[in-house]
This record gives structure tokens, sequence and C-alpha cells, in this order.
């Protein structure tokens, strides 16, 4: 991939924690919002877009199957623009492509069409945002990050509890072009956000040259030798299979039993009103000293906790059932996106985060691409929700144990033995006669006048000698 200067930040400056971050911490915020909560979102407009185009529930979920692999498969692409062109460039272009795909499907006259614009120059767009922001935000938090992670992971339930209402809203008062219109506006607000983007710059001490930065590939692919980091994306991947199912369906869900229509896309108000507190919260508890350390199993549970939710949830046979599952599903998927990137920043680092983050959204881009429109097959075949949801809770089930048995077995075994070899160099090291020590004669002759008497004897000095 070349030798090009990646843009990873000035060498020796430290993370402020604060200051400007704040200001970059809430465009990750806009950003995350769209990225996540835009392809649920979406789905306030899969009936009207049924009756339009003649099409099935499978069809209709494709849009936001392609929306969110877009978001994942182009995660390489993303690294590269990044490491060369900078993240805050990046993220303007894609604030603009996210605009236009929303603006031109307005137009469309084929399901075709709004696969190839709200599905891929749209999500295209999102990519480009969603990526370079957390890379931004992992250079301006280090201590605080778990905290910055839970409250930027927080900006997708918000804007679910926002965009799903006024989707609806304009649904009704301008139909599904009007919608998809307006909302291509809205997401120029991605330009706004990539202008806070304000890149890390080094001091400049006077006297001393400025500190060069070492020439990197503009994709590491050297992570796939991290064995935590290959458990890590088997992990995600099959967990992204089931994980946005619920969400893509839980409101056709509550239609099919006769829900109204505004009543309905409610139920993705409540679950991003649970989620918003969710986030926040898990990152806080993460970021404890005692707790922190153990993020990895944290994030087990809350896939196995939101896996269990899907199972459960599959028994819902009213309103008030599938409320209580938006509850429950809104806390443990608001932990999920909490722990999921501040996790792979602890296992890869800062300094490989940028390739890292890119090369797991690419291999998770499969899973969605399957996930949705597999449910939707299935609800094709059965029309039954409860087999929908059952499928999503077993795939993030599994994925929960791959994760725990995987970092048990694997990464645990390999923290154990390297315990030793530390302790031992340390002793190595510990007894190790001094190298190259040198003693000048000026201290030697301060020292030896120091102490003329020790216990009331005079002490001969070469000087008192003479």
């Amino acid at each position: 991939m070349g030798g090009a200067v990646v843009d990873d930040g000035p060498t020796g400056v430290k993370a402020p924690d604060g200051g400007w971050g704040w200001a970059v911490l809430f465009g990750c915020f806009v950003i995350t919002g769209f990225s996540y909560a835009f392809p649920k979102a979406v789905s306030v407009f899969f009936k009207e877009l049924i009756h339009e185009f003649g099409i099935g529930y499978s069809d209709t979920a494709w849009i936001s199957s392609i929306l969110l692999a877009m978001l994942y498969g182009t995660g390489p692409l993303c690294s590269v623009c990044v490491n060369r062109f900078g993240c805050r460039p990046v993220m303007l272009v894609g604030g603009l492509f996210a605009s236009l795909g929303m603006v031109a499907a307005s137009f469309c006259r084929s399901i075709i069409q709004v696969y190839l614009t709200t599905g891929v120059i749209t999500g295209l767009g999102l990519a480009l945002n969603f990526q370079p922001s957390l890379i931004m935000l992992n250079r301006y938090f280090n201590k605080r990050r778990p905290m910055a992670n839970g409250l930027a992971a927080a900006g997708s339930p918000v804007f679910l509890c926002a965009l799903s209402p006024l989707g609806q809203l304009l649904q009704d008062h301008y139909g599904w072009r009007g919608g998809f219109l307006i909302l291509g506006g809205l997401l120029l607000n991605c330009c706004v956000c990539a202008a806070l983007m304000r890149p890390l710059v080094a001091p400049k001490s006077s006297g001393e040259p400025e500190p060069r930065r070492p020439s990197q590939r503009l994709l590491d692919l050297s992570v796939f030798k991290d064995r935590g980091f290959l458990i890590y994306a088997v992990a995600a991947s099959i967990m992204v299979l089931g994980l946005f199912v619920p969400p893509v369906f839980v409101v056709s869900y509550a239609k099919d039993l006769g829900v109204p229509d505004t009543k309905a896309a409610f139920l993705l108000t409540i679950l991003g009103f649970i989620d918003i507190f969710a986030r926040p919260t898990a990152g806080f508890i993460t970021g404890l000293k005692k707790v922190r350390p153990y993020s990895v199993y944290l994030f087990s549970f809350a896939m196995f906790f939101n896996g269990f939710t899907d199972l459960t949830g599959s028994t819902a046979s009213d309103y008030d059932g599938l409320v209580v599952f938006c509850i429950f599903f809104g806390i443990s998927y608001g932990m999920v996106g909490a722990l999921q990137f501040e996790v792979l920043m602890a296992i890869v680092g800062t300094h490989k985060f940028s390739s890292a983050i890119g090369l797991v959204l690419l291999l998770e881009a499969v899973a969605v691409l399957i996930g949705p429109p597999s449910g939707g097959k299935l609800l094709d075949a059965t029309h039954v929700y409860k087999c929908v949801f059952l499928l999503a809770g077993a795939e993030v089930l599994t994925s929960s144990f791959v994760l725990l048995l995987g970092n048990f077995f694997c990464m645990g075994k390999r923290s154990e033995a390297a315990r030793p070899e530390a302790t031992a160099s340390a002793a190595e090291e510990l007894h190790k006669p001094p190298m190259d020590v040198r003693v000048d004669s000026q201290e030697v002759e301060h020292f030896l006048k120091a102490e003329p008497e020790k216990n009331g004897e005079v002490v001969h000095t070469p000087e008192t000698s003479v």
C-alpha cells in the first residue's frame, strides 16, 4: 500500500482530554447519530415503498442493509483516505455525498435506483464521516476515552428518537419523496461537524527542530497478527448478523399487530430514549479504574444480554409486550454501542486504530448484507415475526460466547505466559551491573570533603594526609 506518510497525528502530542476535544466530541456525537440512526429511521418509509413499487419486506430491508454495508464495508477505503488526506477533508466530502444521495433518492422511479442513491451514495457519505470522527475522538481523549466513547455513542439513540417520529411526520405531510428530500438537507450538517475536527498541532519550542513523523503504510495489515484482534473481529462479525435486525422490523411488527402507524413508530423512540442513558452510563462504568481492565468481559456480557433480550422479545403478542422488549433492548443495545470501539482501541492501541477499525468494519460488512435481508426472507416465508427475533437472538448469543471463550482461553493464556517473562527480565535488569557510569572528579572531591568526621573520628582524606 505504499510508504506515504499517514495522518497519525503529530509526534509527542499528549491527548488534551478536554479543551477543543469537547467540540470534537460534539461533532462525533452528531455524526454517530446520523450514521447509526439513519438506517433504522428509514424503516418508517418501508410500508410506503412496498405500496409504491409492489415489493416485499425483504426488498425494502435491503435499503437498511446496503446503508450499513457501505458504512462498514468501505472501512479500508476510509482508512486510506484519512491517512492520505486527513480527517477534516474526508468528512467534508462525505457530508456532501450523504446529502446528495437522499436528494437524488426523492426522484427515483424504481427500487434499484433507491438502492443506488439511499444505499450506496448516502451510505458512502456516512462512512466517510463516521470513521474519521472516531479517529479524531481517539486522538483528543485518553484517560477519559471510555466516557467520551459513551457520550459520542449516545448520538445514535438521541437521533433515533428524533428521526423516527420526524420521518413519520414528513411521510404524512409530504410523502416519502418529500421526506427523503428534507432528510437530505439535514445531512448537510455533517459538513458543519467536519469543520470542528481541528487537527492536533505539536507546540513549537524555540531552538529545537520540529519532531519528524515516521513514514508508515496507508493500511497496516499487521493487526491480523494480533490474536486479540482476530478474536474480536470474528465475534463482532457474528454479532452484526443479528444486532440490527430487531430495530429494522419492530415497527413493521407493531403495524402487523394492528397498531396505528404513529404509535408503532413511537417504539423506536422508546428504544432510543432508553439507549440515550444506557450508553453514557456504560461508558462511565467502563472508565472506572477497577472495571477498565475487564472491558472485554463487560462487552461479552452486553452481547449476551442483547441476544437474550431478542429471544424473550420473540414472545411479544401485543403493543405492551413490544414496549417492554424495546426497553430492555435499548439497555443492552446501548451497552454494546458504548463498548464496541472502546474494546477495539484497548486491544490494538491508538497507533493502529485507524487501520484496525477499517478492517473490522470491512469484515462486518458481509454480515450486515446478510442479516436484515435474511430476516426479511424468513418473514416472507413464514409470516411469523417470532422466527426473525429468534434467529437474531441466537446469532448475537453465539458472538458473546466466541468473545468470552476466545478471550479466556487464548488471550488470557498469552498474558499469563508473558507475565513470567516480564518478571524474569525485570529481575535481570535489577541485578545487572551498571554500564557506562561516568564519575565527575569534582563530585568525588566534594564528597570527600563533605564528611570530615565519622563517629567522632577524623576521617583521613587524601588532602588531610598530605
